[in-house]
């Protein structure tokens, strides 16, 4: 993606801000609003810092992701100002000086330690402060007032072009990526070879990344945040699931596969997951309720279970008596874009409520309704967790089972889909089979 892309779309994105930040000011009584990039956090009783992460709030603005220390002050019908620290410095990597195609639209003032961008800000009386309390300097203590935190993630859901695009280009990287760790799969690595195949391919490590990596052999794929990466790969290996993503310009992709090391049933069944999961993609339509993408999830792989003959039942019986749950016990996925889990999932309007999540279905991530500009992960799964088929039969529910089809294939682990879609005026954009597709 050419910078010229980029730079034509920019201004209006800078002016969608500017106008949802003079709105969340008015609502709030503030004149300016003001943004730290946030802090390094030091470990306790120790002088090592952990891995610095921006303050999202501050990302939105600018593609700036390494710049501890620094401030945006943004005064409506006035240019934005960024205070950017460039510390004198031989210990460390001192940030570069910005350019791109931003810059123009920003006053830079370089400042060389923190405690000089007090003397630049406005009286701190009149402003909301966006930022986690690490991020206090002096007066300027963050106060996160809620009317503008409210109108502003809620409107962050909606995605401008300038977005989009950064986001295709964060998938992109992500499914080259994806390949690599693929064919190292396929070579015979370890969990951790696998990982650090992925790595080098994204050109991004474990703190450029926008979430630690998933990558599960066999059994392990049953685990649903499995991050342990065993150094020795097992043998046989059977399976592999792989929940990774990648960054670009402060924005993430979040993409899932599975594959299967023969062409056996588990793979036939990777293939019927992977076709509901492109029916489900289908339903990221203007005004559809989101939460209904992730009943119907259910019914769709409650089929599949009963056609490679787990379940016993009717789909629909499996989802009625939360039998479905078992083998699908998260969400249908989340709002995403400067957060990989993006925020204001359950907002009922830019000025505050909250939109419930459906009766036994605690991890639903997202439960608004869907408009253009939405961006949405679509992550169905089918999983072998002994845990929650030892709480299936405890509930009288194992006679809904064929048990002896779950051995055969609980050594396989699990299976996931996921792709990130883009909700518009007609039909959904697949930014990750995009990406995918172009080889």
């Amino acid at each position: 993606m050419s910078n010229a892309l980029l730079g034509s779309l920019y201004p209006h994105h800078l002016q969608t801000l500017q106008t949802r930040t003079a709105e969340a000011l008015q609502r709030s009584g503030h004149d300016h609003l003001l943004i730290p990039s946030g802090t390094l956090h030091y470990q306790a009783f120790d002088d090592r810092d952990y891995p610095y992460a921006v303050n999202p709030q501050f990302k939105a603005w600018l593609p700036l992701t390494q710049a501890p220390g620094s401030w945006l002050l943004i005064t409506p019908g006035q240019r934005p100002k960024l205070l950017f620290l460039q510390p004198h410095d031989y210990w460390h990597v001192v940030p570069e000086m910005p350019n791109g195609y931003w810059v123009e639209h920003f006053d830079i003032e370089v400042i060389r330690n923190a405690d000089e961008a007090t003397r630049l800000l406005p009286g701190v009386f009149r402003c909301a402060i966006l930022g986690e309390p690490q991020s206090a300097l002096g007066s300027y203590v963050p106060n996160n007032p809620e009317p503008v935190l409210q109108y502003l993630e809620y409107h962050r859901a909606f995605k401008t072009p300038y977005e989009i695009e950064m986001m295709r280009q964060a998938s992109r990287i992500g499914a080259r990526a994806h390949r690599a760790a693929e064919r190292a799969f396929r070579a015979g690595s370890s969990e951790f070879g696998i990982h650090l195949a992925y790595c080098q391919a994204a050109g991004q490590d474990a703190n450029d990344l926008p979430y630690g990596n998933i990558v599960a052999l066999n059994d392990h794929g049953a685990v649903l945040h499995y991050t342990h990466r065993d150094r020795l790969p097992p043998k046989p290996s059977r399976s592999f699931l792989i929940d990774a993503g990648a960054s670009f310009g402060g924005y993430a992709a979040d993409i899932t596969r599975t594959y299967s090391a023969a062409d056996d049933e588990f793979a036939a069944m990777i293939r019927a997951v992977d076709a509901a999961q492109l029916t489900l993609c289908d339903m990221v339509r203007a005004g559809t309720d989101y939460a209904r993408i992730h009943l119907q999830a259910h019914l769709l792989l409650a089929g599949v279970l009963r056609e490679f003959g787990v379940l016993k039942v009717t789909p629909e019986e499996a989802v009625a008596s939360g039998v479905s749950s078992a083998f699908f016990p998260h969400g249908i996925g989340h709002g995403i874009g400067l957060q990989v889990h993006d925020v204001a999932g359950f907002a009922a309007t830019d000025a505050g409520g909250t939109i419930a999540k459906p009766d036994g279905h605690p991890y639903l991530r997202l439960t608004r309704t869907l408009q253009p500009g939405m961006v949405v992960t679509i992550e169905p799964g089918i999983y072998f967790i002994d845990m929650l088929l030892d709480e299936l039969k405890a509930k009288g529910l194992g006679d809904a089972v064929d048990w002896e089809r779950v051995e055969a294939f609980k050594p396989c682990g699990g299976i996931r889909i996921e792709d990130d879609v883009v909700c518009t005026e007609g039909e959904p954009v697949n930014l990750t089979r995009e990406a995918f597709a172009e080889g």
